[in-house]
């Protein structure tokens, strides 16, 4: 079959290698903690991970493009604050909850701006915004909490609807969508191009500009949705939200197969790294009750999907 063999007839060769992690995973579990895996449990521990699993769908797609945003947490706690003070002028938290939502948009929108037309690498406009946004919400909510939301509002985070958290199908509505336009249009071919190579994209008449803005503004939406559901599933806005959430979702993709160098990975790797980061932090918490092990861990996940990825990508073999 010629130089990589199996290895180069088959493209989900990193999603079975997941699959198989996951079930390692799961067996540990069943050996040394057998009630980890009962449903109720199972759904109970669920609700740590949906905010981090939509703000995975937008940074799949940037780093298929070679980018980067590291400034979700920031973007996640300015929306949080824009919630908590409106409610607290007397707006309707749903009132609130959009108008945050459409300034988190605003920051992506502005990370897009500047990743286009000023051509700043992406990794340093988003360092820059991450402190700076995390700062603005310091700075306007003086570093207060605001609860004390209704019981309607907090549904929206601690709800279960047929069986599933809330959350859960925000999240699998919003899979649907990106999935339908990364599959069905275009759009989704042009990620994949402008990760290859921007400038052969820009002379093949490809708006390379618009598809980063839209990419970037969509983190912004997909921040300022997060933060909405962590602010109804705690009760409390505050400015410390999110704060460090960059690197698990950052970890979640990457374990998922989406290449640093862009132009590689899919949202099906995406939503399997998403679920052996959860289960395993979980795990890890749940039988040695230290979170300060989840570090090590979460490094070593990150070291070897990275290894994964090399050696079952064709491309990086002919070339090691």
């Amino acid at each position: 079959m010629g130089e990589g063999g199996i290895v180069r007839s088959f493209r989900y060769w990193h999603e079975i290698v997941l699959l198989v992690l996951i079930g390692v995973v799961f067996a540990f579990a069943q050996m040394f903690e057998p009630r980890f895996l009962q449903l109720d449990v199972q759904r109970e521990l669920s609700t740590h991970i949906w905010e981090i699993a939509i703000l995975c769908l937008p940074m799949t797609l940037i780093i298929i493009t070679a980018g980067i945003d590291l400034s979700v947490g920031g973007m996640m706690a300015l929306c949080a604050v824009t919630l908590g003070m409106l409610f607290q002028r007397g707006l309707s938290p749903w009132v609130a909850a959009t108008m945050g939502i459409g300034v988190a948009t605003l920051c992506g929108v502005l990370n897009g701006l500047v990743v286009t037309r000023i051509r700043v690498h992406p990794l340093i406009v988003t360092l820059a915004t991450m402190a700076a946004f995390r700062g603005a919400a310091e700075g306007l909510s003086l570093a207060r909490p605001v609860s004390s939301f209704p019981e309607a509002f907090g549904w929206l985070g601690q709800g279960v609807w047929w069986g599933l958290p809330v959350p859960a199908w925000c999240f699998m509505g919003l899979l649907l969508l990106t999935a339908s336009a990364v599959g069905l249009s275009r759009w989704g071919s042009y990620c994949y191009a402008v990760g290859m190579n921007p400038e052969a994209c820009r002379f093949a008449a490809v708006p390379v500009n618009r598809v980063l803005l839209g990419l970037y503004a969509f983190s912004g939406f997909a921040s300022g949705l997060a933060a909405v559901l962590f602010v109804a599933r705690r009760n409390t806005a505050k400015a410390d939200i999110g704060m460090g959430i960059e690197l698990l979702v950052i970890t979640a993709v990457v374990t998922g197969g989406v290449s640093i160098f862009g132009g590689r990975g899919n949202l099906l790797g995406m939503v399997l790294g998403v679920l052996l980061i959860h289960e395993t932090r979980e795990f890890v918490s749940w039988r040695w009750s230290r979170d300060e092990l989840n570090f090590v861990v979460m490094g070593l996940l990150l070291i070897l999907s990275v290894l994964l990825h090399r050696w079952l990508t064709p491309a990086n073999r002919n070339t090691s």
